[in-house]
């Protein structure tokens, strides 16, 4: 397949009816018209001289292939020149219009006809063109319209009010197409975070080559202020890097050797070295950014009713027209004034605004959430989004940070025993062995080197330390007789708060406890509580831990819902009980939740880029936290009002419009103000989608 930039769409009904031309081509059958991003997918065997004559029918045509050097700015600017173009011809028919108007008294015979047709060709003659086409051809669309529109008010010699609709409706035009852009641009923006070169070190030489070019294990050199190429592995160097492309989250993150970077992040001081681990193809950035990209395509049902709606909504209006043209002349009507009306009729039911309520939101609302971290990948899941009545959380790696540390610690002979669990655990790499070591680096005191240690299957561990035996493990570690009244009690409450018990003892004594937890996200209960106040009705949290760990998780962020000791399928049990309540989404790390990911409404995955999360959700919040959560389903609850208000508007001006020919007060200009009315004020309140005055979500550093 390959793909091209486009320029000239002049709306998205219209790309559609293109596409579904190009479609009927040899090879054609797979070709897509992606109106929002202005591309064109067709298949590499498909005759494209023959493509570009159905393109240049509506005015539209290819720029350049995709791929190419300055591909992005070469297409902004021919999309910026043509709508310039159109603004200078609008202004030159309005002061043209102006002149016939002020003088046409004073001047001459036909002069003032020929300055009103002057007028109307400079800023309509591409849509006379295409109108008169798709006349002949029986195609019925927002050009035909107009056109007919034209000609029957210069047939009844309205000069003055049929060139008023040509100037109204290019300008009405240049607006609807600057509003696309302004959501187009917002979009490109967020594409601009992907880099463009890479500093590749060979042979102690540095060379510049494309990022395209990048493979696996080259070392790139990073300077100061420079995006990193694609993910890798630092080798040298320390500096802070701001992962802003990746998570949204603008805060810098210490870099050292060993630690993994992300392509698109900025270095911000130093110079790194860093070792490729992914083709720029295969990064975390190339992902997002194709998947924004296809995500501002994907039609909702929303804008899949409105394109059905529209299909049968123009027919409608013209036979409408034709009933208000002949109908009332019968009854005793004029026919002059009533075939004036029919016109009117015509221009009230260009489905401009209609058509366009929907995808400027949609691609705002997108790129919205894209700054702030959150990848949704299409507008039916953002549409979705603003519908859910439940919360599912998966508790480790989402409430918690999937990571053990020591939550309490209980000494009986406080320095031996901090001492033997520092040597014993100093070379284990066990997960709570981990815990144990980063609670003791508070403490500063010399190691021994074990003289041997033996692992006991199902108890922990046993080492021998300066001639003396130690053991540290679980309960079932502890010798029988080292554990007296108070270590009993102490057990029965570690354990009965929910805690993963550690204990270093020798033969007769306990010398101390450690109480291990999976550590609960600082941002957690506020974002619990945040939810509700963004209208979720319920949030539960589902894991395969123990009742009495699951409740300590639960009150800690404030859930009432909760159910323990789940196994996979059964979590996609509790889902599917849910779904039937409401509409429900789940939230999980992306790796052990997949299937409870696949059966929710909506997939909404956690992690800072990782392929299993951007590759299994509907939603990946791509910090490693759920601060925005809450904040990306106001944005969606705001982007579904705003479609709602947009169909109201543009359908409420249309009606009230269509209700003047009642009285037959429905004029030409009414009609064209009606429609670009609703045009601009759909395409406006779009656009504040955009703006963000008080920020969205938790930050958590």
């Amino acid at each position: 397949m390959a793909e091209y930039r486009l320029q000239g769409l002049s709306c998205a009904n219209c790309a559609r009816e293109l596409e579904e031309e190009i479609q009927k081509l040899n090879h054609g059958e797979d070709a897509k018209i992606l109106f929002n991003s202005s591309k064109l997918i067709v298949s590499d065997q498909i005759p494209i001289n023959k493509v570009e004559k159905i393109l240049a029918s509506d005015g539209a045509a290819i720029i350049k292939e995709r791929g190419k050097e300055d591909d992005d700015h070469d297409h902004s600017h021919h999309h910026h020149g043509s709508g310039r173009k159109l603004l200078y011809l609008i202004g030159i028919s309005a002061v043209l219009y102006a002149f016939a108007m002020i003088f046409e008294k004073s001047m001459p015979g036909w002069t003032p006809v020929l300055l009103y047709v002057a007028a109307a060709a400079l800023s309509g003659y591409s849509i006379f063109i295409k109108g008169l086409k798709n006349l002949f051809r029986f195609k019925f669309n927002i050009d035909t319209l107009m056109t007919i529109a034209l000609i029957g008010a210069f047939g009844i010699g309205e000069w003055k009010e049929g060139t008023l609709v040509a100037i109204l409706f290019g300008i009405n035009e240049y607006l609807e197409g600057l509003g696309m852009e302004k959501a187009r641009k917002s979009m490109e923006t967020l594409l601009d975070a992907a880099p463009k070169e890479a500093i590749v070190l060979a042979g102690g030489l540095e060379k510049v080559i494309p990022v395209a070019d990048l493979k696996t294990d080259d070392i790139v050199l990073v300077k100061s202020g420079e995006k990193i190429p694609s993910d890798g592995v630092v080798v040298d160097g320390r500096s802070s890097v701001n992962e802003a492309a990746i998570t949204g989250e603008s805060m810098p993150v210490e870099k050292a050797a060993e630690e993994m970077v992300y392509g698109g992040s900025i270095n911000n001081e130093g110079v790194l070295k860093v070792r490729i681990t992914k083709a720029y193809e295969d990064s975390s950035l190339a992902k997002i950014l194709h998947l924004v990209e296809e995500a501002q395509e994907t039609k909702t049902p929303t804008e899949q009713f409105i394109n059905k709606f529209a299909k049968y909504y123009t027919p409608l209006i013209m036979a409408i027209a034709a009933i208000v043209m002949v109908v009332p002349p019968f009854f005793g009507g004029d026919w002059g004034s009533w075939f004036y009306q029919g016109l009117a009729v015509l221009i009230v039911g260009c489905p401009c605004a209609l058509i366009i309520s929907s995808p400027i939101a949609i691609i705002s609302g997108i790129t919205r959430n894209a700054r702030n971290g959150i990848l949704i990948k299409g507008g039916v899941f953002l549409e979705l989004l603003g519908h859910i009545d439940t919360v599912a959380f998966d508790k480790t790696g989402t409430l918690t940070k999937g990571e053990p540390h020591v939550e309490k610690m209980i000494s009986y002979h406080e320095a031996e025993f901090l001492h033997m669990a520092g040597s014993i655990e100093k070379s284990s790499s066990h997960p709570l062995a981990k815990a144990v070591m980063k609670e003791l680096e508070k403490h500063n005191f010399q190691l021994e080197e074990p003289a041997d240690i033996t692992t006991i299957p199902g108890q922990g561990v046993e080492a021998t330390v300066n001639g003396k035996l130690y053991r540290l493990g679980n309960e079932a570690s502890i010798h029988p007789d080292a554990i007296d009244e108070q270590v009993r009690a102490d057990i029965d409450q570690l354990k009965n708060a929910g805690y993963t018990l550690v204990a270093v003892s020798d033969d007769t004594r306990v010398l101390g406890l450690f109480g291990i937890a999976d550590e609960i996200r600082a941002e957690s209960k506020e974002v619990v509580q945040q939810l509700y106040e963004a209208g979720v009705k319920k949030a539960v949290m589902l894991t395969g831990d123990h009742e009495k760990t699951a409740t300590k998780v639960a009150d800690a962020v404030g859930l009432t819902n909760f159910y323990a000791n789940l196994l996979p399928d059964q979590k996609v049990e509790k889902i599917n009980d849910l779904i039937h309540e409401g509409k429900t989404a789940m939230v999980g790390d992306g790796i052990n939740d997949a299937p409870a990911l696949a059966v929710a409404d909506l997939g909404i995955a956690m992690g800072k880029g990782t392929d299993s999360a951007i590759e299994t959700a509907d939603i990946v919040l791509m910090q490693d936290h759920l601060g925005k959560l809450p904040g990306a389903i106001k944005i969606a609850k705001r982007v579904n009002s705003v479609i709602k208000l947009n169909i109201s508007l543009a359908l409420g001006l249309k009606l009230i419009a269509l209700l003047l020919t009642i009285p037959g007060l429905l004029t030409l200009w009414i009609a064209i103000l009606s429609d670009m009315g609703a045009t601009v004020l759909v395409t406006l309140i779009s656009l504040t989608i955009l703006i963000d005055k008080t920020g969205s979500g938790v930050h958590s550093k």
